[in-house]
């Protein structure tokens, strides 16, 4: 089956790409789309433990079943902002 996915954020600089579309087996999950994305690229370390995940703009958990043409994003921790003094 083939899903899209999106990145955001610091996903976004270190693939060098905002999305692409993967094809995976019938009836995989979230975690599974992750595993094939980790193992193809270096970098990011402990982020992809972090990341939050939308399926069709719904969060899901790393157990979800994906299906054909489900859009999938993938949502890196944010840091920052304004410090109060």
């Amino acid at each position: 089956m083939q899903v899209r996915v999106l990145y955001f954020g610091v996903l976004k600089e270190l693939l060098k790409r905002d999305g692409e579309r993967l094809e995976l087996p019938a009836k995989a999950s979230v975690g599974t789309l992750l595993e094939a994305i980790v193992g193809d690229r270096p970098g990011g370390g402990e982020m992809w433990k972090l990341l939050a995940v939308a399926v069709n703009r719904e969060y899901v958990d790393a157990d979800w079943t994906l299906h054909e043409g489900d859009e999938v994003a993938l949502l890196p921790p944010v840091s920052g902002g304004a410090d109060e003094d």
